[in-house]
């Protein structure tokens, strides 16, 4: 089902309901827009109300999935106009706390969930000379803080990965667009785990004495 040109045709990854990418999903769509909602689990994205948004189960964890979500919509809607890497994980706690496997799993989805997607959509929009690609980043990125270090690292490395497409862009076309989207505090679910943090000794040692610091700083 072809979508006319009046009518561009967005990718957004991590659209599940309360996050970021839901609220993009309905702003898009308001603003005439076709819109791919993906996220690992079709119950994540089935509330959204608006016709021109249309689920689509994507993991940006699996190379497979990822690029079999992309060609669907290529095939389906004709092209893809713009892709939002959104999809994000938290992994919080003192450094020394945080479980390599944990570790492993944001970096897969915040780091390699950017990368994918873009090796993903980037030969269409360079057959095609255009289109939009953007990250959802953090001010975590820059500005790393006690008990988010992994987080930190994750969303930087998602920052180098855009800003780097954003130079290497312009070779293939001038009408090829990366944009990085740094976003402060944000009210949705994904803040209810921010403050996780594992109950072992030396958590409770990492905290009394980095708060002591902050305290002596103030």
């Amino acid at each position: 089902m072809a979508v006319p040109p009046s009518s561009p045709v967005v990718i957004i990854t991590g659209s599940s309901h309360g996050g970021i990418g839901y609220s993009l999903c309905e702003a898009f769509a308001a603003k005439g827009c076709t819109v791919y909602a993906s996220a690992r689990r079709l119950e994540t994205i089935s509330t959204f109300s608006h016709p021109s948004i249309r689920p689509l189960i994507m993991d940006v964890t699996s190379d497979s999935s990822v690029k079999k979500g992309v060609e669907h919509v290529i095939e389906e809607a004709g092209r893809v106009d713009i892709a939002v890497a959104n999809a994000g994980i938290p992994c919080h706690g003192p450094v020394l706390d945080v479980s390599i496997d944990d570790a492993k799993k944001a970096l897969d989805t915040n780091v390699l969930g950017v990368l994918r997607l873009a090796q993903a959509v980037f030969p269409h929009m360079a057959s095609r000379k255009r289109g939009t690609f953007i990250t959802t980043g953090s001010v975590a990125g820059p500005t790393p803080t006690p008990w988010a270090g992994v987080y930190a690292a994750s969303k930087a490395a998602a920052h180098a990965i855009t800003e780097t497409l954003q130079m290497e862009a312009k070779a293939l076309s001038p009408d090829i667009h990366v944009m990085l989207v740094i976003t402060g505090g944000v009210k949705c679910v994904f803040p209810s785990h921010l403050l996780f943090i594992a109950p072992t000794p030396l958590t409770a040692y990492v905290i009394a004495n980095t708060l002591n610091t902050l305290d002596q700083t103030l």
